[in-house]
């Protein structure tokens, strides 16, 4: 079970965007994600006539490392890490750690 899923608020630790706060758009692999509107970067791209497309410069997300993101806790106000708990059911959720409410309803 992952502890940072697509739909997930995180905060970045690290780089250019240490601070701000963001919804997981994709995850990549076990170790990179893709946050809305975060590590932007610019691209340049030739016009294809055939597909339509016009040239010039692109913004898009880059991939992050996974170490590089904590969740979002919004009691604290603050990240958090993630801890699991096993229900009386066998379901296993996630939960924070500091305040051990749980993130999956």
């Amino acid at each position: 079970m992952k502890k940072i899923r697509k739909g997930d608020t995180v905060i970045i630790n690290t780089g250019k965007d240490k601070g701000k706060q963001g919804i997981v758009a994709d995850l990549i692999s076990e170790r990179r994600v893709i946050v809305e509107g975060l590590n932007m970067v610019k691209k340049t791209t030739k016009p294809n006539p055939s597909k339509g497309q016009q040239g010039g410069i692109i913004s898009k997300e880059r991939p992050l490392d996974i170490s590089n993101v904590a969740i979002f806790n919004n009691t604290n106000s603050k990240a958090d890490k993630v801890n699991f708990k096993k229900l009386k059911d066998g379901k296993k959720i996630r939960i924070f750690k500091s305040n051990q409410e749980a993130i999956d309803v």
